[in-house]
């Protein structure tokens, strides 16, 4: 089999965690910030796991992406 090539605007946005699940940053962090609330802001600096739905998905997508 030949190797297969990484989706690259998914391998910029996700990535796997030692144990193989996928994470994601959070949306609606980069402006506008003003109008946030500072614990707002602090929760979207987190990153979070992909849902369930789209686990299949993405990890098709970044078949080799390591931490």
């Amino acid at each position: 089999m030949p190797k297969l090539k990484s989706h690259r605007g998914a391998a910029k946005r996700f990535r796997k965690t030692g144990s193989g699940k996928i994470v994601r940053g959070h949306a609606f962090a980069r402006h506008i910030l003003t109008t946030k609330s500072r614990k707002r802001k602090r929760k979207l600096d987190a990153d979070t796991l992909i849902s369930a739905a789209d686990q299949r998905r993405v990890g098709r997508m970044i078949p080799y992406k390591s931490t």
